[in-house]
């Protein structure tokens, strides 16, 4: 099965509701739901695990967490997710959507500088933070609906060649 799959890579979640970072959560950690690996659970924590990687938000862990409790999808999945979106990845995706955004506005370019402080910052974000938005918003809408899909197909797929195998092992039994 699929299930097999996935717990090879998650965290024990014993070990999980033991994370400090999560321990403001509380008693909410001891719902089972959060921690079940079945299809719809599965696809809605990639779903939203990729969906809240590409906001630009601060706290994407901690949004993706309330999310997560509120939908009683898999947290390790939706948490882990977020990570597509790292110290390393960042500014090229966020670079990626900001395009895409200024793209669909029809916003100009912003103009070369050197001059890098904060009063030059909070200007620049002032034109940026639209674009930005906005393109975060879609490509994370885009991308997280194309990854419920995915897995609700990988799914799927794995049920089914399952299935084959075990009528194959019945038949090759039978003869």
């Amino acid at each position: 099965m699929a299930r097999k799959v996935i717990r090879r890579y998650l965290p024990d979640p014993a070990a999980f509701k033991e994370k400090p970072a999560l321990q403001f959560l509380g008693d909410l950690l001891h719902d089972p739901n959060l921690f079940h690996l079945n299809r719809h659970s599965v696809s809605l924590a990639f779903f939203f695990g990729v969906f809240f990687a590409f906001l630009p938000l601060p706290g994407q862990m901690v949004l993706a967490a309330l999310c997560a409790l509120w939908v009683r999808c898999n947290m390790p999945i939706t948490l882990a997710l977020v990570w597509i979106t790292n110290p390393l990845t960042y500014a090229p995706v966020f670079f990626a959507t900001y395009q895409l955004g200024r793209w669909i506005l029809d916003a100009p370019p912003l103009e070369r500088t050197s001059e890098h402080n904060w009063a030059w910052l909070l200007e620049e974000f002032s034109l940026i933070w639209k674009p930005l938005m906005l393109g975060s918003i879609l490509t994370g809408l885009v991308l997280g609906g194309a990854s419920y899909i995915a897995m609700q197909l990988f799914w799927r797929w794995h049920v089914v060649r399952a299935w084959e195998q075990r009528k194959r092992t019945r038949q090759n039994r039978e003869q």
